[in-house]
């Protein structure tokens, strides 16, 4: 049982910081002046001071520290399950959220890049958006499949 438990934490520390390493590395080349204008993608700067979609962008200063409860939340609750299967999508989710809550301490609002507008426009997302979205989905399938999910 204690290796299970090492494996999952070392999983899921070594993701969570790749994802954030690799997430603020993308947005520090849109902070120094990266721009790219395309026929459906722009790769613009924006800075979100919401969650998706700017929702909740009335919370201004709360919004970080709410975060912060919920992700320590989640963090609280992979290590309670003890399964080694949700280390990494686990990472992934917290890799994005902690870099996308960096921003927000750092620049005031999620440093956003990526503008989908190719026959409808979508929100202004970035990496960390990507990872944590496919990591709820990974999450969910674990959950709604658990068969998948032995050690």
């Amino acid at each position: 049982m204690h290796s299970k438990i090492i494996r999952l934490i070392t999983i899921l520390f070594f993701t969570t910081v790749g994802i954030f390493v690799i997430d603020q590395n993308i947005k520090s080349l849109f902070l120094d002046g990266l721009r790219y204008y395309g026929e459906c993608i722009d790769l613009i700067l924006v800075y979100n001071k919401g969650v998706a979609f700017s929702m909740f962008a009335f919370l201004d200063e709360w919004l970080k520290y709410i975060q912060l409860v919920l992700i320590l939340g989640i963090l609280i609750y992979i290590v309670y399950l003890r399964e080694v299967c949700y280390a990494f999508p686990a990472g992934l989710l917290l890799g994005g959220a902690f870099s996308n809550i960096y921003d927000r301490f750092i620049h005031g609002g999620v440093v956003d890049m990526v503008y989908w507008h190719c026959g409808f426009d979508f929100a202004v997302f970035n990496f960390a958006d990507v990872m944590i979205d496919v990591a709820v989905v990974w999450i969910l399938f674990l959950n709604l499949k658990p068969k998948f999910c032995k050690n």
